[in-house]
């Protein structure tokens, strides 16, 4: 069995890791920490929930020389709750290893002077942030990238969008030559892994065993596309989680959803890419806190979003495609904990369920409403 010792970690970290309750490295951290500190550059494809955070934060820890007071690795994310999150879990590992790894956390729809004094305030080792505003910073000499050595692509798949790609050429051209480059997500395409090709030296690609965690009970429950909220409504009256995300495939909706829920006396706050930083900020922490139960977002809004006693997932608009189903059920049972992901769908969908079952190895159960309960169906 590999340990964090085997993979030539310093102890300090290690130290680190236990104040966090984590004694043994996950599969992906095993496959591909030695990798990154033998400056390779690496796709790699995991499971939500599998610490793939860890499995490149921890390598940056050991390569990045606290001596210098200068941007030496940047992390690029999808969404700002995604960039607080990582940027948490570098702070984190920086206390409680004793590390003295500075890092700043940089995104848009937040005043740009600001960001300016704390990077030079702070002198960040790590950059975490969105790509339109580290390339702004960059373009304006404000943020130092000729140090770079370390580029991070977190949830690659979602991060590489059309207009995207563009930004983060841009961003990648402006560190130094002999750069290093790992690409992660849950789900990577071959049109995604092309355009990784383009950007790296000779990429090494790591995939972890595809599956979803045993730990989550797939359902679903079929209705007509007219009283798909009623039924949502209703299940959760049914299970009554301890906190539940609630999906849909339009964020146009997601506000009316918020508003529906809330006037059935459900505690509930929506998120979406249009929404102001600090309302963002205000629906997640109601959320993570526990003062609201619910948090209805798009799949972009949530992708990576570690809420660890996340109980359901409700799916009131069926999943596009099969990476997204990984995705959203991949936000609860985090940890070793268990849950349960409902699916509220209507005849159309049926095929695709069929699909998913042989596609994963799983059963996804069809439920009745009945009295307030949820039960098996049987047709």
């Amino acid at each position: 069995m590999t340990t964090f010792e085997s993979l030539k970690l310093n102890n300090n970290l290690i130290d680190g890791l236990e104040k966090q309750g984590i004694n043994s490295p996950t599969e992906v951290q095993s496959l591909v920490i030695q990798k990154i500190l033998e400056g390779k550059d690496l796709i790699v494809t995991s499971q939500t929930g599998s610490g793939k955070t860890l499995a490149y934060v921890l390598p940056l820890f050991e390569k990045i020389d606290t001596s210098k007071r200068d941007t030496q690795a940047l992390i690029l994310a999808p969404t700002h709750e995604l960039v607080m999150q990582i940027s948490e879990q570098v702070a984190l590992l920086s206390k409680n290893s004793g590390i003295p790894v500075t890092s700043l956390a940089l995104f848009g729809e937040v005043n740009i002077q600001k960001q300016i004094k704390n990077i030079k305030s702070i002198k960040p080792h790590i950059v975490i942030g969105s790509c339109g505003r580290i390339l702004d910073l960059i373009k304006q000499k404000k943020l130092k990238s000729h140090n770079i050595k370390n580029i991070i692509l977190d949830e690659v798949d979602s991060l590489l969008s059309s207009n995207n790609i563009s930004v983060i050429e841009d961003i990648i051209k402006t560190t130094l030559r002999d750069r290093q480059i790992q690409a992660f997500s849950a789900s990577i395409d071959s049109s995604t892994v092309d355009v990784c090709e383009s950007l790296m030296k000779e990429p090494e690609i790591v995939k972890t065993k595809t599956y979803i965690n045993p730990k989550i009970d797939h359902m679903y429950i079929l209705g007509e596309p007219r009283d798909k909220f009623t039924l949502l409504r209703k299940s959760i009256a049914a299970t009554n989680p301890k906190k539940a995300i609630v999906f849909v495939n339009n964020e146009d909706s997601i506000e009316v959803i918020t508003s529906k829920l809330n006037y059935h006396h459900y505690d509930a706050v929506g998120i979406f890419g249009k929404m102001a930083k600090e309302d963002r900020k205000t629906a997640m922490d109601r959320f993570k806190s526990g003062k609201a139960k619910i948090l209805v977002s798009s799949d972009l809004s949530a992708r990576g979003l570690d809420i660890v006693d996340t109980t359901h997932v409700f799916n009131l608009d069926f999943p596009a495609n099969k990476n997204e189903y990984i995705h959203r059920s991949g936000r609860t049972a985090r940890g070793n904990r268990s849950g349960d992901t409902i699916s509220i769908i209507t005849k159309k969908e049926l095929s695709t369920i069929k699909d998913y079952k042989k596609e994963f190895n799983i059963d996804i159960k069809p439920k009745v409403l009945r009295q307030g309960k949820l039960f098996d169906f049987r047709g």
